[in-house]
């Protein structure tokens, strides 16, 4: 089934979280002169305070899907750029970002380039899961990431463009506001 962006946007509106959470004016005036993370860091933040830090089936209720997919983009961002995709994916985010339209979300947003980057890390992801995915001891960890060498091209290739695509994210974020959060005056 091939799903298109207008349903991706479709399907994104249709969850809904029971109570939205509220950033300020002020908050948002304050992260944004800082950096474009920083903005993106505001929002997820409030969503992690939601959620108590830890995401689970019991509570990815409380989110959107919006707020997912930004979500997802700060643990893709904090674990890509400090241990690369075999990080990411042991650290039990592989599931999250593969599993999801993040890809297609990011795309909406206007990140189409790390989306590609995804969808290409996914296929690696897909193919590998049961050896990405096991526990596995400092030295066996070390240990994958150079047996998963392949993902290094496109850790480089993120790298090479992430703020660049993290500030189209924050853009996008700030342009719809009312998709993440709830704005309230200071």
């Amino acid at each position: 089934m091939v799903v298109s962006m207008k349903n991706v946007l479709y399907l994104l509106k249709q969850i809904s979280p029971r109570l939205m959470i509220q950033i300020t004016e002020k908050q948002i005036t304050e992260a944004s002169s800082k950096s474009d993370f920083d903005l993106i860091t505001l929002f997820t933040d409030k969503y992690l305070t939601e959620i108590d830090s830890n995401l689970t089936t019991e509570n990815m209720y409380k989110l959107t899907g919006y707020q997912h997919a930004l979500l997802a983009y700060r643990f893709f961002w904090e674990e890509v750029n400090h241990g690369g995709f075999v990080q990411l994916i042991q650290n039990g985010y592989g599931g999250y970002i593969f599993d999801n339209p993040t890809a297609k979300a990011w795309k909406l947003f206007g990140a189409d380039k790390t989306a590609k980057i995804v969808y290409k890390a996914k296929e690696i992801f897909d193919a590998n899961r049961e050896e990405l995915e096991r526990e596995t001891t400092d030295d066996e960890f070390h240990a994958m990431l150079v047996d998963f060498e392949v993902f290094d091209e496109l850790e480089e290739n993120y790298y090479a463009i992430e703020k660049q695509q993290t500030a189209i994210i924050a853009r996008y974020v700030d342009e719809n506001r009312s998709l993440f959060a709830e704005i309230v005056e200071s």
